[in-house]
């Protein structure tokens, strides 16, 4: 098992979301969060006032997949996350030990 945190452009969610249902995910978790990168950030106006934004909101997606879909799921968030632009994120893929659905005790694959 593997547990793949996305790091996306919040106006891309649907697309991305649609697309892993559609490959067979079946559940995932949403987050809204904020952060930076090699961008650092970027610069607003405000009634003639400029203001340096250092933290700009993203969506995280954690999922936890079988092995065997690692490759495709990547794919599928790297196609419908990218617009060609900086700041389109980046996906984390780190090995799961162990995953346990609390209400029916499943463990494993079962669990996902």
């Amino acid at each position: 098992m593997k547990k793949i945190e996305a790091i996306i452009k919040p106006f891309r969610l649907d697309e991305v979301k649609e697309a892993l249902n559609k490959i067979g995910v079946s559940g995932m978790t949403i987050t809204e969060v904020k952060g930076f990168g090699r961008q650092r950030g970027h610069k607003e106006v405000y009634r003639g006032t400029e203001y340096q934004i250092e933290f700009v909101p993203k969506i995280k997606i954690d999922l936890a997949i079988p092995a065997e879909m690692v490759s495709k799921v990547v794919a599928t968030i790297a196609e419908k996350a990218n617009t060609g632009k900086v700041g389109d994120g980046k996906i984390f893929v780190t090995p799961l030990e162990q995953v346990m659905r609390i209400r029916t005790g499943e463990t494993g694959k079962d669990a996902i």
